[in-house]
């Protein structure tokens, strides 16, 4: 197998391939709201004046927060 069929092989299994940053962060502000979605994932952009803006900024530039936050969503709708 070549590189390219590695690399769609795995989107296909990913169960984020296709699901926007955006869409996950609304979705869970929307399950838990933000004083309990700050309680799950204590990072400031949670706690501190939340708003999808600076939490989306946050998450793109932080790795192990979007780690996060991707694992919490996929815990949600496994519930």
């Amino acid at each position: 197998m070549n590189d390219k069929s590695n690399k769609e092989n795995f989107q296909v299994n990913n169960p984020l391939h296709g699901i926007r940053l955006i869409d996950i962060l609304e979705y869970l502000v929307d399950e838990y709201g933000w004083e309990d979605l700050g309680y799950e994932i204590n990072i400031n952009c949670f706690t501190n004046n939340p708003s999808i803006k600076s939490s989306l900024k946050f998450l793109r530039k932080t790795r192990w927060a979007r780690d996060k936050v991707e694992r919490l969503y996929l815990k949600t709708i496994k519930e």
